[in-house]
């Protein structure tokens, strides 16, 4: 397989409050060739698609099942401006013992997404 791009579909039974929180709130970029929900989210990184689905009711039944991580240079600083917007953390500055440091937090549809910082020290 030669993969080309990588893509994450998000459905949800709404999704434009999920486009809202994700452009507004974690800031991704609207990718404006992409009609609706459409956001890149590092340059050259994959692209998160966020759309309905005639199946998708109410929030997510295992949230733990995919996770979306967003790497970050300063951890503290975007979990604080998180929390400052009301977004709902799980774990808090988790560290694992290969330098990894997670914060997991919720979108309005229960899916868990991280913050990740790599400290070696």
């Amino acid at each position: 397989m030669q993969v080309t791009s990588f893509n994450i579909n998000l459905t949800s039974e709404h999704p434009e409050r999920l486009e809202a929180f994700y452009r507004d709130v974690i800031g991704l970029t609207p990718v404006p060739e992409e009609e609706g929900g459409g956001f890149r989210t590092a340059p050259g990184g994959a692209l998160i698609y966020i759309a309905d689905h005639s199946e998708t009711r109410g929030p997510t039944k295992e949230p733990q099942r995919v996770l979306i991580n967003f790497s970050v240079s300063d951890l503290k600083s975007e979990q604080q401006r998180l929390k400052d917007q009301g977004v709902p953390f799980i774990r808090e500055e988790g560290r694992e013992y290969w330098g990894g440091v997670f914060s997991t937090f919720l979108d309005p549809d229960g899916n868990y997404l991280q913050l990740l910082e790599f400290r070696p020290d």
